[in-house]
Formats: structure tokens, sequence, C-alpha cells
């Protein structure tokens, strides 16, 4: 019985593949949320769940440790009563941040777009592409 090779990197249609395991967790609309609302410099958690809203204490934590285990977001806790933490962008998430806003500029760009599809296709009319 032979052993299955590992996944090479750039091979993201591979579940197994490191690639995809980035693109998955910027892809996750949480994150996404999440550095966006960094961009402009630190955050405290309370701020930063208002910033996003409909996030609830559980995964606005749970996405942060993803974040800060990915190098992309980092954690700095002050000694007061009760403890400040803020978190703020690594010099890595710099470049994808960039990436972001240019997704986000072509999604309000053409959200008329997408909103009159759906509702084509909800209704069972043809779009028509423009």
């Amino acid at each position: 019985m032979s052993a299955m090779p590992a996944p090479r990197i750039g091979d993201a249609y591979n579940p197994n593949c490191p690639t995809r395991h980035i693109l998955d967790r910027i892809g996750d609309k949480w994150a996404v949320l999440v550095l966006l609302s960094l961009k402009d410099g630190p955050v405290r958690f309370n701020l930063l769940r208002r910033r996003i809203g409909a996030i609830s204490q559980k995964m606005l934590s749970q996405t942060l440790k993803s974040l800060e285990r990915d190098g992309l977001v980092s954690r700095a806790a002050f000694a007061t009563v009760p403890v400040t933490v803020e978190y703020r962008l690594t010099p890595l998430a710099g470049g994808l941040i960039g990436i972001l806003d240019q997704i986000t500029g072509w999604a309000e760009a053409h959200v008329g777009d997408i909103m009159a599809a759906r509702r084509a296709h909800d209704t069972g009319v043809e779009a028509i592409a423009a």
C-alpha cells in the first residue's frame, strides 16, 4: 500500500493544500470584516464587535484567535482594571488589505447588477447579460 503524496503548495483544489487553508481563512466572511475593521488602526474588542455587528462574542473571539494564529492580527493587553485588549493588523496583513479594498470596491460597483440578477433568478426570469 503506497502512501498518499503530500499536497503541493499551489494545489488549491486539494483540500489539504496549505494554500487552500489560507484561502479558506481569508475567504471567511467574519475574517474579512475583522480585517477591514482593523485597517485604520488598533481597535478594542467591544468596539470591533459593534463595528461588525451581528457577530457573537464567541465568533469574534474565535475569528481573532485564528487571524492571530495566521499572523494577520496581533493582540496587545494592557494592565488596566478591567484589562484593556487591542487588536491590530500585522505587516503581513497590510498587502491583503489592498486586495480586500479592491474586492469591496468591486462589490459596491456591481451590487445593483447582482441584486437585479438575484431578483430575475428568484422570479424565474432570465437575466440579460450587460
